[in-house]
């Protein structure tokens, strides 16, 4: 069994797709950047960044709904800054207690979280239409075109390839454990023995995965050493940028730069 469904390149003819993959990519960072550097409370700024996210959702003919669901990669982001609402200072919007703490709600607090939400938010969608458009080798080489060190390329492209090998494994293993265990023929009764004898044989299989991909990575390197793998990943060059790419491009940065500095003056 194979887990192709962890690829989310998607093959298409859109517009986007036929975009070079280093003018996608310089583009993806450089909205991410833009993301990240504007102010907390810039809302007429990202309502244009969500204009240019959903844009660019029609242009590649994935649909907004498509990538919508698959924005909730940017949910960590937003648990991890939750507790601002309570750390920030600022306005009080409302008080409660738990136990013998006092959590106050501040209203600047609120605002950060939100505004964070939301930059996460457009940032994994903008992401997600990156991976989905362009495979994973083109995306490989246009980490190197824009001159990405080789060794971080290498180290991402062994990385991604081998999540589905460890993924292979671990369907191996779940499917040899339920192939010693029997099914019960009372209905609601649990099998396989108690939480504590799953909690071991858990552990027992992320032990023989680990175990397993250090075997397995030994092998391989031998085996690319041998061949005289150096770090680069052979392939052929990518075709000259066409100059409309390059002029579109620049003015899309032009217009990133613009809304940097558009929320930058409004909370001025």
């Amino acid at each position: 069994m194979h887990v192709h469904f962890l690829d989310p390149y998607h093959n298409g003819t859109s517009l986007i797709h036929q975009l070079d993959p280093r003018v996608k990519l310089v583009f993806t960072l450089a909205f991410i950047v833009t993301a990240s550097l504007l102010p907390f409370g810039a809302w007429a700024a990202y309502i244009l960044l969500l204009a240019i996210v959903f844009s660019v959702e029609l242009l590649s003919d994935l649909g907004i709904r498509y990538v919508l669901k698959r924005a909730f990669l940017a949910t960590p982001f937003v648990l991890a800054a939750f507790p601002l609402i309570f750390t920030v200072p600022g306005v009080p919007l409302f008080s409660f207690s738990i136990g013998p703490w006092t959590l106050t709600v501040t209203l600047e607090g609120v605002e950060r979280l939100l505004s964070i939400a939301f930059k996460s938010w457009v940032a994994v969608q903008m992401a997600i239409v990156l991976a989905a458009t362009t495979s994973f080798p083109q995306l490989l080489q246009a980490m190197r075109g824009i001159g990405i060190p080789r060794l971080l390329v290498a180290i991402i492209g062994l990385m991604w390839r081998y999540i589905f090998v460890l993924a292979d494994e671990v369907l191996r293993l779940l499917r040899a454990r339920a192939a010693r265990s029997g099914a019960s023929p009372e209905i609601g009764k649990r099998v396989g023995g108690s939480i504590a004898w799953r909690a071991r044989t858990t552990g027992g299989m992320a032990g023989n995965l680990m175990m397993r991909g250090f075997e397995r990575g030994d092998r391989i390197y031998a085996a690319m050493s041998a061949r005289g793998y150096d770090g680069e990943v052979r392939a052929f060059p990518l075709p000259p940028v066409p100059r409309i790419q390059w002029l579109g491009l620049g003015g899309a940065v032009i217009v990133l730069l613009l809304i940097l500095s558009l929320g930058i003056l409004l909370t001025r």
